[in-house]
């Protein structure tokens, strides 16, 4: 296990069950179609959780590449490790939605709804204002990466073992997603992710599904540079509180 290898199957992970829980609540004739904004944020977390469980003792668990440039920034990750973690976390992202596709196929069959199915892959709006919207995926990532530099120095005891985001535990981290979710995830649906929303834009766009609609490109950038934004907001706060 390497630590591309970890970012990328932590990171599929994390795909494959944050994008799954969305097919499951909006896709047509599912189980636990209508179940709601809580069980969306709830899962979201848990799947934090999962990915950071599997590639924390190998990478840190970045998972996202606004925290990867964030503790860069920072000086708490080396910069020339920061494309290779980026790579790896766009390719695990495109690898865990195809495979909610290939969970969720005939849902997506019967589903005619375009939005829906959208969302299934990537974030939106719920008011189309990109004003209002990058600031939204700035605050929400600026509260995650900024959160993140002050619980860094979670152990296990009494071996000490570092553990998690670059020894942020995994059930701390998942905690936050939610909070973040529940809270602040209201408005573009918090990608706080560039990789978690790009790659399944990009796997949208090039998969054969029925009725998917457009794969909204002339958002797809906020979700991308909002998150980038407000993690680097973080660490220049948490550098000059830390001079």
């Amino acid at each position: 296990m390497s630590p591309f290898l970890a970012e990328l199957l932590g990171t599929m992970l994390l795909i494959l069950l944050g994008n799954g829980v969305v097919a499951n609540v909006l896709l047509t004739g599912t189980k636990g179609n209508n179940a709601g904004w809580l069980v969306i944020t709830t899962a979201w977390g848990l799947a934090v959780f999962v990915g950071v469980t599997v590639a924390g003792p190998y990478s840190g668990a970045h998972l996202n590449p606004a925290v990867t440039v964030g503790l860069a920034i920072a000086g708490k990750f080396a910069w020339s490790n920061v494309l290779p973690y980026i790579l790896a976390q766009f390719l695990g992202a495109f690898i865990g939605v195809c495979l909610v596709w290939l969970m969720y196929i005939d849902h997506f069959r019967r589903t005619d709804n375009p939005g829906a199915i959208l969302s299934v892959f990537c974030t939106g709006p719920a008011v189309r204002n990109y004003f209002s919207n990058i600031a939204s995926e700035i605050i929400g990532a600026f509260v995650l990466v900024f959160v993140v530099f002050y619980i860094t120095g979670a152990e296990l005891t009494p071996t000490k073992t570092p553990i998690g985001l670059g020894s942020v535990g995994a059930l701390p981290v998942a905690l936050l997603v939610w909070v973040i979710g529940l809270s602040l995830g209201g408005t573009t649906g918090y990608a706080i992710n560039p990789s978690r929303d790009l790659g399944p834009r990009i796997a949208h766009a090039i998969l054969p599904i029925k009725n998917k609609g457009t794969s909204d490109w002339p958002y797809a950038w906020i979700p991308v540079i909002g998150p980038i934004l407000g993690a680097a907001l973080a660490a220049f706060l948490y550098l000059q509180l830390h001079v």
